[in-house]
């Protein structure tokens, strides 16, 4: 029988993607009671098994060197290389819902649907979720929500201002926009995987599919077999939400057409023994709603970035415009990318609603123009903007009062700021100024790369480049040794209670590092298992004490708190071993009383 369940809690993320995911992880690590609801059975949306879509980002397929994203998403990144050395997506799958369903600050929700909002006046006081499958309904009230849906359905119950579809130049002085304004977004993909057997597959091709001829494929070339394409795209000339059924059946039209035309038109010979492994059962989908925030990203913040005060974010993937209809748009490419060399901030004020008080939004439903969004959509960039919305709802649980915009204040953003960096964000041309970080005043020494020590403590978790923007040079941030063992060593000016030690070890922005079935991304990525540069064995000594010895470590980023308090001066990081470098390199130690 039907039943409804009334959730208190402090923060409600709706969607479980990865922008969901590194909002409800973000939240629930700095003290926030979460409940996070995924309307499907697994998480991570696009980057899931049900889609198998390969997350990307401001790298650019590692045509940025430098510029991959740190914090939460690099954490499940080097986990996921390191435990599914495979690539295998049911994995992952179980990685994510792992990281959630441990996190003792997390009521996970899965196959469960944010239909209804509760609105007094700007504020949102519940949402109403239902779970089909088990015949319950929860009515969750919250002080703060965030719609990670992507459709940002939360957002529109509750009467959030959004867009849909593509502006003109003159609304916004954007030159790549349309000359007029339209309802028409970018179209959704249905991939496939296939797999070589030491025997010929034969195709028989179902009567309902789509039939192609080689003309059709002039500008979307045929490369390889394993993993096809994000190019089978259609129905952004539909709503791609009120006609997502039509558009699924299409896409699985077009989808086995291609493969029929792969295997029977004769044009792929060596495609004999190559049979049909998966076909994705879900859309794709790029773009539909996307909120009105206090600021709206436009062309320019991307092509010509200026800063902003309020910077949370940051993104870097070229502007990906793709045409409406799809492969029903042969005589069109299928993207025109707009490159540049740089990385653009983008602000809080674009991950909040601009009428309603207590929600924010991450992921691809931001507040951008679709040039703008272009960009953002990348799952990569949704992520780091679900770890700022989760961390600033956090921190500002203690406010008495629940309206964003009120709570926007240059203090608390800063304050904001300094946490991302502390759970190893980074914001452009910012840098650690925690004043509890007791590490920043002392003196830094080592056995080995002795005039590189400073650099461990000068606030930039990563090496820069020039390339990056106007605010950046070319600069190493890292103390490196010369050789294995060594030691850093940072003095206090006097003896502290030491509770917490924070290190940020190098995991290698200068490649990518992706899960794909793809085989040509996987040969230009970070091999997957353990990434070579990171200290694998080091032990943790105040005073000369060990207070803590690592064996296996594979993250880049390592929090430990003692148990009680040592009272000491002197910290040192012992660096025994890397996964497989000669010397150790460490971007950052702090320190907590």
């Amino acid at each position: 029988m039907h039943q409804t369940h009334l959730v208190e809690t402090d923060f409600l993320v709706a969607g479980g993607g990865l922008s969901g995911v590194c909002a409800a992880l973000a939240a629930a690590r700095n003290g926030a009671r979460v409940v996070l609801v995924q309307d499907r059975s697994v998480l991570g949306g696009n980057a899931s098994s049900e889609v198998k879509m390969h997350v990307v980002g401001a790298d650019c397929h590692g045509n940025k060197p430098g510029c991959r994203e740190s914090g939460i998403i690099e954490e499940l990144r080097l986990e996921d290389a390191y435990r599914n050395p495979s690539g295998c997506y049911s994995q992952w799958d179980l990685l994510l819902y792992e990281k959630v369903m441990l996190e003792p600050n997390i009521r996970l929700l899965l196959d469960t649907d944010v239909v209804a909002a509760e609105v007094e006046g700007d504020v949102i006081r519940s949402a109403r979720a239902v779970r089909l499958s088990t015949e319950d309904e929860f009515v969750i009230k919250a002080k703060f929500f965030a719609d990670c849906t992507g459709d940002g359905r939360l957002g529109a119950e509750a009467g959030a201002d959004y867009h849909v579809g593509r502006e003109a130049k003159s609304d916004y002085g954007e030159n790549l926009a349309q000359d007029r304004a339209d309802r028409q977004t970018l179209g959704s993909s249905i991939l496939l995987t296939g797999r070589k057997y030491d025997t010929p597959q034969p195709f028989v091709r179902p009567s309902w599919v789509r039939q192609f001829k080689k003309e059709d494929f002039r500008l979307r070339p045929i490369k390889s077999f394993e993993y096809g394409y994000w190019w089978f795209e259609w129905g952004g000339q539909l709503d791609t939400i009120k006609d997502n059924a039509e558009i699924r059946h299409e896409l699985l039209r077009i989808t086995l057409g291609v493969w029929d035309y792969i295997k029977n038109s004769g044009e792929f010979p060596e495609a004999a023994n190559w049979g049909l492994e998966w076909v994705g059962s879900i859309p794709a989908k790029r773009e539909s709603r996307r909120f009105h925030g206090p600021y709206r990203l436009t062309e320019k913040d991307v092509l010509h970035p200026g800063r902003f005060d309020d910077t949370v974010a940051y993104g870097g993937w070229f502007v990906d415009t793709h045409p409406p209809m799809g492969v029903d748009a042969p005589d069109e490419p299928p993207c025109v990318q707009h490159h540049f060399p740089h990385l653009y901030p983008i602000p809080l004020r674009c991950y909040h609603s601009r009428n309603i008080a207590n929600l924010f939004f991450a992921g691809r439903n931001i507040s951008a123009t679709h040039i703008a969004f272009a960009s953002t959509r990348v799952m990569a960039t949704c992520a780091v903007g679900g770890q700022a919305v989760g961390t600033a709802a956090a921190l500002w649980l203690g406010e008495k009062s629940n309206d964003i915009r009120a709570l926007s204040t240059p203090a608390n953003v800063r304050a904001l700021q300094q946490r991302l960096l502390r759970d190893d964000a980074f914001l452009l041309d910012l840098r650690n100024e925690e004043p509890d970080d007791l590490a920043r005043a002392a003196t830094p020494s080592a056995t080995s790369g002795e005039n590189t020590a400073a650099l461990a403590i000068d606030g930039v978790t990563r090496d820069l480049r020039a390339s990056f923007g106007a605010w950046s040079s070319d600069s190493e941030h890292a103390w490196t040794s010369t050789a294995l063992p060594a030691s850093l060593a940072l003095e206090l000016p006097a003896a502290k209670p030491i509770r917490e030690v924070h290190l940020t070890f190098d995991s290698g922005f200068e490649r990518e590092l992706i899960l794909t079935p793809a085989h040509w991304h996987r040969q230009h990525s970070a091999p997957r298992g353990p990434q070579a540069k990171i200290v694998s064995h080091y032990r943790v000594k105040i005073d000369g004490k060990v207070v803590h010895e690592e064996t296996g470590n594979f993250l880049r980023k390592r929090v430990h708190r003692l148990a009680a308090p040592v009272i000491g001066r002197v910290i040192e990081i012992e660096c025994l071993a890397t996964h497989d470098a000669p010397i150790a390199r460490i971007f950052e130690v702090r320190c907590y009383a």
